[in-house]
């Protein structure tokens, strides 16, 4: 053995000993033996693996390597997302970058485009994921536009629509006019800015605003019923300024007596709480901002216009009108994109919904029945506050990739139809075979949602044997993740596990902090911290990087991770290393031994009780995923107990200890496996290199000791 770990040496070889193997597909199932289950995450197809994917990958093949070490039946199974807008988006810019934009392509030449794209990347990050270790079955890897997974997705939503939980509805829905698409009520984020609140004059009343660039889709001024201000005023018109046009005075109770004058413009068609004072008084809308972000239906001198631009213009009218009675600073709450940060425009738009109460209802009945387990709490109450305060999901997208909608309109009773995904032949209301399709996709989160059970469905398909995957591997154990998900995705996924298979997705719910750095800062570009996984494994290694980015805090905690902590871990991969060198040099044949050999001295019976101690310790810290302390236990064991203790110990009776030294050292290694599964690999084959005993990832993991 050389004086170093070379890292760069052996772990592109061991990791195709372990794939070639077959090591990381489930063994043939015998007579009690227990499933073990991790649906990954998919990794969107689209960009380079960062620190944050390192991080959750480790987290799981850890877990997956113990339980298969522990001789459960374990299935990890690998994925790709498409991931809809977000990776569209980043095609759009790279277009920008070429001079291009989407508008230059057919709906068929852009899918072609993402598509050769998107597989193009995840080639690279199948390969950035081998680079981590991770002991994925890739034979059984799905894609979320896999034919048979999108069949999946247009049953689902078959279902959901017979049994009334689909409906097409006008109404107003966060619009993105940069993405060119709408987004649910999950994917707007929301915070304070500063802003002007514009007192506008609008005849016999006088109105207050934050967007007068809108006061042209006004349909009525609203105040309050028990506002005695306004009392006379109801039922009595206002003038628009500018236009001209007027419209009529009204009562709601939504409306805040102390916003303001207390009397706003409603404005159906641009904004979620006017639309449903509209509905309520029957008021008709009229959208001024096109799909574009540019004014439409509004006086010559404004169409074409940017809102904000706009705004300005509109502004200066009204102070020439001399309709402008004040404009003070105000800070109010503002929606913007969550992928491009662009200012959201509520629109009024025709679209897919998927009825959510009953959904939820089923979700929250599952997490308070303990179907499911949040290994912490606080994630329980944030799952279960978003399942309470849901509104109905917004599936339609309007890009062009993902899974096309499978609904038709018939050109002749204009009724829609919902299929499986086949084509119909002819309209079922009327027998019309002039049928068009809807060419909006679904949200990403809808076909992501049904992940768990989609894949094992998936599997169960291709497999025209007697064995289910589903049947066997459905719950599966756990699904880890990170915490900013839980209402995109983790509610998700129980709505629709739950209503699809009438079963939970999953047992148990880890969810991961963030990965910061040295400093405990975000990371981030543009504040020039970002640590790239991939550069720290050529440099120091996979397994320093695994255990940097566990070390010093619970999964469920923000981490710092920093190139010194990295560099630490390398130094411990290099101590074990060195403890196997010094160990092998003292004789001409290591064995492998199922039991500790007997020894009456007290510094013998004293490692081999620490040994089992540690061991125990280790196992149940596993189970409970508390992860950074089963690695610091172990480290402790290896550094201090086994090697700076009892090692040195002896060095003055080498011949007598090497049994016992070399027993320490093959249960030691079983313990490091799942959290540096390369040195542990490297040195098994150096030191026990028998090829009837197999490689260290098919040994069993120390239990009797």
């Amino acid at each position: 053995m050389e004086s170093r770990f070379d890292h760069l040496k052996y772990e592109g070889q061991i990791y195709k000993s372990w794939e070639k193997g077959g090591c990381f597909i489930p063994k043939k199932i015998v007579r009690g033996t227990l499933p073990y289950s991790i649906i990954m995450p998919p990794p969107n197809a689209n960009d380079d693996l960062h620190v944050g994917h390192a991080r959750f990958l480790t987290i799981q093949d850890i877990l997956i390597r113990f339980y298969r070490m522990r001789g459960y039946s374990v299935l990890w199974l690998p994925g790709a997302d498409h991931a809809g807008i977000e990776t569209q988006y980043v095609f759009e810019k790279k277009l920008a970058a070429e001079g291009k934009s989407r508008f230059d392509y057919s709906r068929e030449e852009l899918f072609e485009s993402l598509m050769k794209y998107t597989l193009n990347y995840k080639g690279i990050m199948e390969n950035q994921i081998r680079a981590i270790g991770c002991s994925c079955d890739w034979t059984k890897s799905k894609f979320t536009l896999d034919k048979d997974i999108i069949n999946i997705v247009y049953k689902t939503f078959k279902k959901l629509y017979d049994d009334g939980l689909v409906y097409r509805g006008e109404t107003t829905v966060n619009y993105c006019t940069k993405c060119g698409t709408a987004f649910s009520q999950l994917e707007v984020n929301h915070s304070e800015e500063e802003g002007f609140l514009y007192t506008i004059d609008y005849g016999s009343i006088k109105i207050s605003t934050t967007r007068p660039e809108t006061i042209f889709a006004d349909s009525a001024v609203c105040v309050n019923p028990k506002d005695e201000r306004y009392k006379k005023y109801v039922g009595q018109e206002a003038l628009i300024p500018i236009v001209n046009r007027k419209i009529p005075i009204i009562a709601d109770q939504v409306v805040d007596i102390e916003f303001g004058t207390g009397a706003l413009k409603v404005t159906p068609a641009h904004d979620f709480t006017d639309f449903e004072i509209g509905r309520n008084h029957n008021l008709s809308y009229i959208s001024v901002i096109g799909l574009d972000g540019r004014m439409i239906n509004v006086p010559p001198k404004y169409v074409g216009k940017k809102v904000l631009s706009a705004r300005e213009m509109v502004i200066k009218d009204l102070k020439k009108e001399g309709k402008l009675v004040s404009e003070k600073k105000n800070t109010h709450v503002v929606g913007r994109c969550y992928r491009c940060n662009s200012l959201i425009e509520p629109m009024v738009l025709k679209q897919w919904f998927i009825k959510t109460d009953k959904l939820s209802a089923l979700a929250l009945s599952a997490i308070n029945q303990k179907q499911i387990k949040f290994d912490i709490k606080k994630y329980e109450k944030i799952a279960k506050n978003w399942l309470k305060n849901l509104k109905d999901w917004n599936v339609s997208r309007q890009i062009v990739w993902g899974i096309q909608i499978p609904a038709w309109r018939c050109n002749k009773c204009m009724e829609w139809t919902i299929t499986e995904g086949e084509t119909p032949s002819m309209c079922p209301k009327c027998g019309h075979t002039e049928l068009k399709r809807d060419p909006d996709t679904f949200d990403t989160w809808f076909s992501s949602g049904q992940w768990p059970f989609a894949t094992l469905l998936s599997l169960d398909e291709s497999n025209k044997k007697d064995f289910s995957y589903f049947d066997y591997y459905y719950p599966t154990s756990v699904m880890e993740t990170a915490y900013d998900i839980i209402p995109f995705w983790v509610i998700r996924m129980i709505m629709l596990g739950i209503y699809a298979t009438g079963s939970v997705p999953f047992k148990r719910i880890l969810i991961h902090g963030l990965v910061r750095d040295g400093q405990g800062q975000k990371i981030s570009k543009s504040k020039g911290n970002v640590i790239n996984p991939l550069v720290m494994i050529e440099k120091y290694g996979a397994d320093a990087l695994r255990s940097g980015l566990i070390w010093g805090a619970l999964v469920e905690n923000d981490i710092s991770l920093s190139e010194e902590k990295i560099r630490a871990q390398r130094n411990f991969a290099n101590k074990i290393w060195n403890i196997a060198r010094y160990i092998s040099q003292g004789t001409d044949e290591v064995k492998i031994r199922s039991r500790a050999p007997k020894s009456s001295l007290e510094a013998d019976v004293k490692i081999i009780k620490k040994l089992k101690n540690t061991a125990r310790s280790i196992t149940r810290l596993i189970e409970k995923h508390r992860l950074n302390e089963a690695i610091e236990k172990l480290y402790n064991f290896i550094w201090k107990s086994f090697a700076n203790e009892y090692l040195e110990s002896t060095k003055t009776r080498r011949k007598e200890s090497q049994k016992i030294l070399e027993y320490v050292l093959q249960e030691s290694l079983k313990l490091v496996h799942p959290f540096m599964p390369f040195v542990s690999e490297a040195i098994w084959g150096e030191v026990f290199g028998d090829k009837k005993k197999g490689l260290l990832i098919e040994q069993r993991w120390p239990v009797n000791l």
